[in-house]
């Protein structure tokens, strides 16, 4: 039984609304695929690759097979016009398949990401945002003279209070994400073109030297090549972003290819551009040794204007999170209208029309995570885990083009696509356990394993416990929501 409290002002139950442009989609999808990575820690293709030339390569390659990966989703994003991106699709094309066994793909996804890998990644993004956010203020606040243990607790009081920031921002309305991101959106690529033009004016001055090996010293190691091409396809990761948010993008069958067409190649150009600059300053040896490229590419080619590069950081981070935190509250909505997940998380604001629980829920495990800390190997056990989800996406593709081939399709990528992008999923998916046969993947699996002892009865057999009907009624109240119109339905 669903308790229904009236909207007040004559608002409530719409669902989600439609708020988002093209422009708005663009900045989505970089703003989840611009992070710190590209500025702290680009180095693991160089070292792999074993040469400058064939890192540019390395780089401009996974752009495009990002692009591919990309289109795929855009062709679902507009036969499941659904928010959830590989959740909607996997409830979409086996669902009705089998009673058990159908719906258990999708609710493992959701489960992934809800719980413990979004949430994760949030933390850890919002501390990076606090470290570096201060860093240019490093000598007014006397940085250099605190303790160790006070200024990792000076980083993670400013990590919570951003977190609360953007918890309050997703939670208040659509129109204030979409403001705040566009801002922030701009900024992260005004500060990667600060990067690319530093490394431009290097080069005018004759600074080639870094650059004169060219292919000198590539390697020919088919598993360096395969790890160079891995770690490269990860700093592309977020393409989907837009997907995840289908259902409040304005006429998504146009929008949301034309924004994958425009953001993924910008993105591409981007990193490339932003990794030669990054050659053309440091030795190859600088680089791979060192904890920040950017920091040292801003002190050394910026001069006075170095405090840019931590402040790209700082802004990337922040929209970074942002976004992320507003994409994983949308999964949580669909998967609550699938009932697989509490109820109250498809509910929306009486007046906001934002889905305040689950707004609510990720911000709360984020500050689980941020307390607990040391959660970064966290991310890398269940990481891997994405790409997995990815194929199983594509295979979904596969599978509603074979069971529904008469369904419109806006757009359709041709058949190749999807297969080269499947066989992108397995290898990043298999790569990490064969580079580093640890243990630590048991994790992945007994978490896997954890969210079918939780579908089974929950979910497949639908155990409803007494105290579920008290704890919907006090959501409601204390939150001012109620059932989107898809739920009364």
């Amino acid at each position: 039984m669903t308790v229904v409290a009236e909207p007040k002002n004559g608002g409530g139950g719409g669902g989600l609304k439609r708020e988002m442009g093209l422009m708005s989609a663009i900045n989505v999808i970089i703003s989840v695929m611009i992070g710190s990575g590209i500025f702290v820690s680009p180095t693991a293709a160089l070292r792999y690759s074993g040469s400058v030339g064939f890192c540019l390569v390395v780089w401009t390659v996974c752009g495009g097979i990002s692009l591919l990966g990309a289109l795929c989703f855009a062709e679902l994003g507009t036969v499941v016009p659904r928010s959830g991106a590989e959740y909607a699709y996997l409830i979409e094309a086996f669902k009705k398949s089998h009673s058990f066994w159908g719906p258990l793909p999708s609710f493992i996804c959701a489960w992934v990401y809800v719980m413990i890998l979004r949430p994760a990644e949030i933390a850890v993004i919002i501390l990076t945002f606090a470290e570096y956010s201060i860093l240019p203020f490093r000598h007014l606040l006397g940085l250099e003279y605190m303790s160790a243990e006070d200024l990792h607790l000076l980083i993670k009081l400013i990590g919570i209070l951003g977190l609360g920031i953007i918890t309050y921002i997703n939670l208040s309305s659509v129109k204030l994400y979409v403001t705040i991101n566009n801002v922030f959106g701009f900024c992260k690529v005004f500060a990667c073109l600060v990067v690319i033009f530093g490394g431009v004016y290097q080069l005018a001055i004759g600074n080639t030297q870094n650059l004169a090996g060219g292919f000198e010293g590539t390697t020919t190691s088919p598993g360096h090549i395969a790890l160079a091409f891995y770690n490269g396809l990860w700093a592309y990761d977020g393409w989907s972003s837009v997907t995840t948010i289908t259902e409040e993008i304005k006429n998504p069958e146009v929008n949301i290819p034309r924004s994958i067409m425009i953001a993924v190649p910008i993105i591409t150009g981007l990193y490339v551009f932003m990794n030669l600059a990054y050659m053309t300053v440091l030795s190859m040896g600088e680089m791979i040794a060192s904890e920040a490229v950017g920091i040292d590419f801003g002190d050394r080619a910026l001069g006075s204007f170095s405090f840019l590069i931590p402040l790209g950081v700082a802004l990337a981070t922040f929209g970074c999170a942002l976004s992320i935190q507003f994409g994983v509250t949308r999964l949580c909505y669909v998967a609550s209208q699938e009932d697989q997940m509490l109820e109250p998380l498809s509910y929306i604001h009486v007046r906001r029309a934002t889905p305040a629980p689950a707004v609510a829920m990720q911000g709360a495990l984020a500050l689980a995570f941020i307390l607990v800390g040391n959660i970064e190997m966290l991310i890398e056990f269940a990481s891997f885990l994405i790409w997995f989800f990815y194929g199983a996406a594509v295979v979904a593709l596969l599978a509603l083009r074979r069971n529904q081939p008469n369904v419109h399709r806006p757009y359709k990528v041709p058949l190749i696509v999807p297969y080269i992008t499947l066989a992108v999923s397995v290898f990043l998916s298999v790569v990490p356990v064969i580079s580093d046969p640890s243990p630590k993947y048991l994790f992945a699996v007994a978490f896997i394993l954890s969210g079918v002892l939780v579908y089974t009865p929950f979910v497949y057999y639908k155990v409803r416990p007494r105290w579920i009907n008290k704890l919907t009624f006090l959501i409601q109240v204390l939150f001012e929501v109620v059932p989107s119109s898809s739920k009364l339905d």
